[in-house]
């Protein structure tokens, strides 16, 4: 890539928050550029999201819905973007995803959306793609962008940092001009080329940062590669000490962590001890098993700690019928097989794990960060929709809701000329030529883990944040360190975002000493 990639806007991030905004931007005559650092650019948190989307529920309102995602927010969520979410989610649902993109949502025998209802909703209100939602939008927004003459869709393409005119520009007095973005260098993995892609917006929309901690429900990407950049590049950071843990990933000694849906609970399965005996009564006893996700998670880590056990079980069999478990989560059904476990059957070992960041780059209703000309929508963005906790099935909607708005405002701002300086950049100037050691990596990465899973986890003590903060400062040194001697990859890059955001979370957690939502001081 010596010379440089341009376009109106770069998406960096292919789920639905990033795949939205690029699709409605190619529709409005922009030349987009979407990269992706996976193999295949399906590959996402979105992908990966089996639970589904908020729609309209009978008897439902908007007013129903805000209630719904304020309570479980634990009434610090910003009320301007829970209103946008409520009245205008639904909406884009019906037009965008069943109108345009043919999502194939479950439907009852007469033809309707089945609807079904989570933890935190006072309704049925959710449509599903069997237990597979996020991978059947997904694969409908990718194979849109691979059709559409306006998009350039880039794999194995790695954001190292955002370009900024006040930290890289060759004219030194931007540093006294406003922060604002014109593009990122990137890594191209398979030539392990770093070069410029240029553009006159660039929307950040990488995901989460679940695999800062040992056991997530996130794929392999989400390491907080777009809270890192957006951080060094100046753009405010907030509510990062909210990371929710989905009370319910398959435990298994030789499996990985895969999330078991909550959707589960909806038709009716209970969590439950070895001795089969419901325990949710006691830690909610109005909302049980379908309490809000952090009062389900702490339930069931104290639980365990006062049984002294790895793990808890969800009954699945005692409460749903084996043909509709087979009907309506199939790929949840066939992955517990693999390990020996038929849930038409058998109790479901589960434990906690780290799912979804409430927090992130603060944006506005349109997404936009206080970088100028940088926007972020899906997880690492923070609209302030979430507050403290997450209400279920509101991620893909709200990156949906922000991934249009995003581009609306986009378009509109490139009509009318946004004066960004793309020829200031100079190509990217290399440290290193070795290629660093992968166990090294591996260990750094493992180290970072277990500091986060077991002192900035679903319990924080004072004590357990300050060791915390020592150990990650250390690590950091260490590791920017390896980052300035070595040549790039894609997990050099990673460990480095993932340190960063490590630090960002414990710090923030620190910071907050009262208990809120996915927030827990003890």
């Amino acid at each position: 890539m010596s010379e440089p990639i341009r376009s109106d806007v770069l998406v960096i991030g292919c789920g639905i928050a990033g795949g939205t905004a690029a699709l409605e931007l190619a529709e409005a005559g922009l030349q987009v550029v979407v990269i992706t650092r996976a193999d295949r650019p399906e590959e996402s948190n979105t992908y990966w999201a089996q639970g589904g989307i908020i729609f309209r529920g009978e008897q439902d309102s908007p007013e129903a819905l805000a209630a719904d995602i304020i309570h479980a927010g634990a009434g610090l969520c910003h009320e301007q973007a829970v209103r946008t979410l409520a009245v205008e989610g639904p909406q884009l649902v019906q037009s965008i995803l069943i109108d345009k993109l043919e999502v194939p949502f479950d439907r009852t025998p007469d033809g309707r959306l089945a609807l079904g209802r989570e933890g935190g909703h006072s309704v049925a209100r959710i449509v599903h793609a069997k237990d597979a939602t996020g991978r059947a939008i997904e694969n409908a927004i990718v194979d849109s962008l691979r059709r559409h003459p306006n998009v350039t869709l880039l794999t194995h393409h790695t954001a190292v940092d955002l370009l900024t005119p006040a930290h890289q520009g060759r004219d030194r007095r931007a540093v006294y001009e406003p922060l604002s973005c014109v593009g990122a260098y990137v890594l191209d993995q398979r030539s392990g080329a770093i070069g410029r892609c240029l553009a006159r917006t660039t929307v950040l929309a990488t995901g989460g940062l679940g695999q800062i901690f040992l056991r997530t429900t996130n794929p392999a990407g989400a390491r907080g590669d777009g809270l890192a950049m957006a951080y060094r590049a100046g753009a405010r950071v907030i509510n990062t000490e909210f990371v929710q843990f989905h009370p319910t990933a398959f435990y298994h000694r030789t499996a990985p962590c895969f999330l078991i849906t909550e959707a589960v609970r909806g038709a009716g399965a209970r969590l439950v001890d070895e001795q089969r005996r419901p325990f949710m009564d006691r830690y909610d006893p109005e909302w049980k098993d379908l309490a809000p996700r952090d009062v389900v998670a702490r339930g069931i880590h104290a639980e365990m700690l006062r049984q002294g056990v790895p793990n808890v079980y969800l009954d699945v069999m005692s409460y749903v019928p084996a043909d509709r478990i087979r009907a309506e989560f199939p790929e949840m059904y066939r992955s517990c097989l693999e390990y020996g476990i038929d849930i038409t059957r058998d109790l479901l070992p589960v434990v906690p794990a780290a799912h979804y960041s409430c927090g992130g780059v603060w944006v506005d209703e349109n997404g936009e960060s206080t970088v100028q000309r940088l926007f972020a929508v899906g997880e690492v963005a923070c609209s302030g929709l979430h507050g403290a906790n997450r209400l279920a099935s509101t991620s893909l909607l709200e990156g949906l809701v922000w991934g249009h708005r995003s581009a609306l405002r986009i378009a509109e701002r490139l009509a009318a000329g946004n004066g960004a300086r793309l020829d200031d950049i100079p190509p990217w100037q290399a440290t290193g030529a070795e290629l660093p050691d992968p166990a090294l990596i591996a260990q750094d990465m493992s180290s970072l883990r277990h500091i986060m899973w077991n002192y900035v986890g679903l319990v924080r003590t004072t004590r357990r944040l300050l060791r915390a903060i020592e150990a990650l400062r250390n690590l950091e040194v260490e590791v920017e360190r390896f980052y300035r001697a070595a040549a790039m990859t894609d997990d050099l890059i990673g460990l480095r975002n993932a340190v960063r955001v490590a630090l960002i979370v414990t710090l923030a957690a620190w910071a907050n000493p009262e208990s809120r939502g996915c927030h827990y001081r003890e």
